[in-house]
């Protein structure tokens, strides 16, 4: 239990946070949750006290804030606003996603970027941590548009990165087409083919299994957590938010390891497949959402299954929870439904897409709870795996990635238990892979001095 020394502390730590970083609600958010698990470390631990890691780790080493004008279609000019936080470069270039969504702020960008640091650093690979993006709304935008922003965007960007200095890589709203722009315009403005960017398709420089490893990496990570309980994915009952990339092969690595999938959500709301998602319903799936960019509803439709609208799919019986959509989705009385419901093991596939108390209730009621930045590291190890095969101008074949990957998330996962806490008999994964992420990075800014 906490003692009223650290809880003051704490409250004193996150006054001052919210003092410096006004309305960053999300920035907020991590902070705290960082804050409460690795102080009581730190306290037995008084180097990092004595040197202010904590407080130095919290304050990104740049923030870069760009105008992005470009013309539509319509010879139109259009002023979009363009952000990099490059949060630490301690263990390794700045690493971490570029996003195109309208609803982006400096918030979303510092949280993102705050994440990435641990994320990063249980990855085990040499990864600092940024991220990055802009308010530009890839949809409903043609090709053309969507070159013309993302050359502008670069033409910007470049000043900041480099394969030694930040590698950026995709997230929301930037795929394929998105980053072929933007490594193009680097390789026009620079002369050179370097790995700059991650994400990148086969054709020049990227990386198989990409696209699966945040999904994939997610179910190792719930299969690892289930496995030191003698249990294992196979024949549990799996619910999944979602159904973008992340839904979809997070669902289609549960059906290959035996699981069953009964549900996918969007924005409108989930359908409810008791009989389970097959391998040829996923495949609807993909090509209704990466193809058509359809509803789900229509999956409901097609296979005669129950479409609950306006609705999440945690009130759905099941033994596994997947989050794979947005932050914040699921909140403390949909924990509730979960434990209700008979939930046993919950991996988030979205960045913090679990709030703050139900965290703690899933935990306290012995859920096996798998945190982002660990469970769904898989995407990241994946580039760092990219970053590498451009570096040594080679590319591996899919099966000998996909056991990298197994291997990365067994270990992020053997680091976790490393450092986690006791919950009633239950490891604290969460405070297992703040403590692990938080290590590796403190003690090479330790090796530094002061700066």
């Amino acid at each position: 239990m906490p003692t009223i020394q650290t809880n003051s502390y704490i409250q004193d730590f996150m006054d001052n946070v919210k003092a410096k970083n006004p309305a960053e609600k999300d920035f907020h958010q991590a902070v705290h949750e960082v804050v409460e698990s690795v102080y009581p470390y730190i306290v037995n631990h008084p180097r990092y006290k004595d040197a202010k890691i904590l407080e130095r780790m919290i304050e990104p080493d740049r923030i870069i804030i760009f105008r992005v004008c470009w013309e539509d279609d319509n010879g139109n000019t259009q002023i979009n606003r363009g952000f990099r936080v490059q949060f630490s470069n301690a263990i390794g270039p700045y690493k971490g996603g570029l996003r195109f969504h309208p609803s982006v702020t400096l918030d979303t960008f510092k949280f993102l970027g705050f994440e990435q640091v641990f994320k990063n650093s249980l990855t085990t690979l040499p990864m600092g941590a940024a991220k990055g993006g802009s308010d530009f709304d890839p949809k409903g935008k043609s090709d053309r548009e969507v070159m013309r922003f993302c050359q502008a965007f670069m033409t910007e960007l470049i000043r900041h990165i480099g394969k030694d200095t930040d590698v950026p890589a995709g997230d929301i709203g930037v795929g394929a087409r998105e980053i072929g722009y933007l490594f193009g315009q680097h390789k026009r403005l620079t002369n050179r083919f370097t790995g700059v960017l991650t994400g990148k398709s086969l054709e020049y420089g990227g990386s198989l299994i990409r696209k699966e490893a945040t999904g994939y990496g997610c179910v190792f990570f719930v299969e690892e957590m289930l496995k030191n309980n003698e249990q294992s994915i196979e024949g549990k009952r799996c619910v999944v938010s979602g159904s973008g990339n992340v839904a979809q092969y997070t669902a289609e690595k549960v059906i290959q390891l035996g699981g069953t999938v009964v549900s996918f959500s969007d924005s409108s709301g989930t359908v409810y497949d008791p009989s389970g998602v097959t391998q040829e319903k996923l495949e609807f799936v993909k090509a209704l959402k990466n193809e058509r960019r359809g509803r789900i509803k229509e999956y409901a439709d097609k296979f005669g299954c129950e479409f609950l609208e306006g609705k999440r799919p945690w009130n759905i019986e099941c033994d596994v929870a997947f989050p794979s959509a947005t932050q914040n989705e699921l909140s403390l009385d949909d924990a509730k439904a979960l434990v209700a419901n008979g939930c046993q093991a919950l991996g988030e596939g979205a960045n913090m897409p679990t709030e703050p108390d139900a965290v703690k209730f899933l935990i306290e009621n012995g859920v096996l709870f798998g945190p982002a930045k660990a469970a769904n590291a898989g995407g990241v190890a994946v580039s760092g795996l990219e970053m590498t095969q451009n570096s040594m101008r080679i590319s591996w074949d899919r099966n000998d990635l996909e056991t990298r990957l197994q291997n990365i998330m067994k270990q992020i996962h053997s680091q976790c238990l490393q450092f986690s806490t006791d919950a009633n008999g239950t490891p604290n994964y969460v405070d297992g892979a703040n403590i692990a992420g938080f290590v590796k990075v403190a003690d090479a800014m330790l090796s530094y001095g002061i700066q």
